[in-house]
Order: structure tokens, then sequence, then C-alpha cells
């Protein structure tokens, strides 16, 4: 038998949140299943994104559009860059093994902490390139640390902002002097998956460095507010010059047509966003005090998500809560061995989340 690339050895798989199916199945469970391990959006997906899929599911036999025009078009319009400036996804999460195959090879490094998003780990070892990691900093990304692990042979940094799995940001003015002492032949990816819940005057806009010239992508993705994370459309958003380099590393038709059409419907579908944020903010409030309630320690969110550490083994968490039919995430691989991401549901769910800890502790 054929062996295959001495580095394969060295790569862990990326683990999702065990699907409903699949826990269902494995425990035998009955009634209504609450999953809250990916960071879904528990009101569903956009409306006007599911009219226009099932308008667009009659020319499902033709070839989607491979250029991406009109999606790009709208996009670009809404983001005030030009379309060269897009590049378009399978989700955000496949430009992540795209940008580092450009930029990253056995000779270079990428920096990125220790416990921030797993694929930032995992797009490195595919390039065979060396990862060098710093602590987080009370939760946070410590940017002057990453500054400090910067080497001569350094291509790229990874900056998820809010964190996942800690939901925590670095600020306007952390990132905007990050900017002023990272070198120039650098480029710093910078992955905002969930700024569309955020309203903190203190978060930093990524544009901004953009329209200043910076070396800088910036991520973003319709999964989380839009609910289309089952359909997989991401974006990433750049100088064109990075934009062609990722351009020749993907594979044709990447994006499929009913994506497309339904992240176009999606960016007019203000309302799903507006009922979004606002299911968001009244399940943080809601959280918060029930967990104070519970003696727990959590981490205050910019995210849908929050961080709760139980101070034991969250294994142990983790397991009851799925036999209560409640799906949460661990978060061990991230160095959290004691506390579990926990998506915020809707008032339902969470409520019927908070009982069910009640019980089991």
């Amino acid at each position: 038998m054929t062996e295959p690339r001495g580095f394969l050895s060295k790569i862990s798989p990326y683990k999702p949140g065990r699907p409903i199916e699949e826990v269902t199945r494995v425990l035998n469970l009955k009634g209504e299943i609450v999953k809250l391990a990916s960071n879904e959006n528990p009101l569903g997906p956009s409306p006007l994104a599911v009219q226009a899929i099932r308008k667009a599911l009659a020319e499902s036999n033709l070839y989607p559009d491979d250029s991406c025009f009109y999606f790009k078009k709208k996009l670009a319009e809404r983001m005030a860059v030009e379309p060269e400036n897009i590049f378009v996804g399978n989700g955000s999460v496949e430009i992540l093994p795209l940008i580092t195959l450009a930029y990253i090879d056995p000779e270079h490094s990428a920096v990125a902490s220790r416990s921030a998003f797993i694929w930032f780990k995992i797009a490195v070892q595919i390039a065979a390139g060396e990862l060098i990691e710093t602590p987080l900093k009370d939760y946070r990304h410590d940017l002057k640390a990453m500054l400090r692990a910067i080497k001569k042979n350094t291509r790229l940094v990874y900056i998820a902002n809010p964190n996942n799995p800690t939901g925590t940001i670095v600020t306007r003015a952390e990132v905007e002097e990050f900017f002023k002492n990272v070198p120039e032949d650098v480029l710093v990816v910078m992955d905002d998956a969930y700024f569309e819940y955020i309203d903190d005057p203190d978060y930093p806009d990524s544009f901004e460095h953009l329209r200043q010239g910076r070396n800088i992508l910036i991520l973003r993705t319709f999964s989380k507010i839009y609910g289309l994370a089952g359909v997989r459309l991401g974006y990433g958003v750049a100088h064109p010059e990075v934009v062609s380099s990722l351009a020749k590393l993907r594979i044709s038709f990447n994006v499929n047509r009913l994506s497309q059409v339904a992240g176009m419907a999606a960016l007019d579908d203000h309302e799903h966003v507006k009922k979004g944020r606002a299911n968001n903010e009244a399940g943080k409030k809601y959280l918060y005090e029930a967990y104070r309630k519970l003696g727990l320690f959590y981490l205050p969110t910019h995210a849908n998500f929050i961080f709760v550490d139980f101070g034991k083994d969250s294994q142990v968490i983790f397991e009851a809560l799925q036999k209560k039919g409640i799906i949460t995430r661990t978060i061990k691989e991230y160095g959290f061995p004691h506390a579990l991401r926990i998506t915020i549901g809707s008032e339902v769910q969470n409520r019927r989340l908070i009982e069910a800890l009640g019980n089991i502790l």
C-alpha cells in the first residue's frame, strides 16, 4: 500500500460538534434534542434565503457561476470594496488552508494564540510549516506576545476576533498598535466570524486597516447570524494580489448555486439579523444571571456562545447533558479541560439548559 506523506501523521483532524442525528441514535433519545454545540443560529436560516433556495432548486442541473459574479458584486457594494477584493469560499473555513498553502511552506512559520480556533493550527500542519503559539492573557489574545513571536521567516499571523472558544475580543486601540509594529511582509488573517453580534465601540473595524493599505485578509461567514451553516458560504476580503493567490488554489465550482443565491438574499434580510441580535442579547442577560446563581465561572461574550468553567472534568457535565438531550461542546483541545463552550439558544432552549444543569450539579 502506498504510504502517505510523512507530515500527515502530525495532523489531528478537526472534530465538529456532534450532530443531532448521531446523538439521538447513539443514546436512543426521545423528544426534542437541543443542540448548543456549534454556535448555530437558534432562530433558523434567513427566511429570504430559504425562499431564494427554493426558487433556485429548479436550476440544480446547472453548474454554478464559478466566478460568483453577482454575489461578489452585491457583497462588494455592501462592504464598499471592489469585487477584486473578494474571495468566496465554501464556508470561511475553506479559505484557511488555501491562504496557508499560498504563503507557507516547510521553511516558513505562522503565529497564532495557543487557545484560538483550532483550524489555524490544522491549516499550518497541512502546509507542513511551523506554527508558533503564544498563550492567551486573561483569556484574550496577547497581541504584544504575538508580535514578539514573529520571526524572519514568519509569513502569517492569525487573529480570531472574537476568539473562539473564549468569546473575548482585542480592542480597536490594541489592533491599531499591533499593525504599527507588525512587519509589512506578514499577512494578518483577521477572522471576524461573529462580528454581526457585536455592538461594543471598542471593537476594531478590520476594513479600516484594509483601506489604510495594511497587509490583511478579513474572513467573514454566513454560518452564524444569517443561519446558513448548512449551506456553507463564507468570504475573505483582501488586496487583489492576495485574492489572486487564493484563486489559483481553489477547486472549480467550490461555491454552489444554492449558496450564492442564498447569500445574496440573506444580505437583504435585515429583519432576521435584527431578531438574531435581540435573541442573543436577551440570552446573554438570562444566562449570565443563571450561571452566577449556579456558582459557575463564565466569560462575558462578544459572540453567540459562552465559555463556562465547571471546575471539574467537563466530560462529566457534557455526557450528563447529552443524556438529557442537550448537546454542548468540550474544548479540551484548546487547553480548557474543565470548560464547555455553550451556544446561546432560544429562550426555551436556554431555560431547558439551565434546568438540566441545576439538576446535574
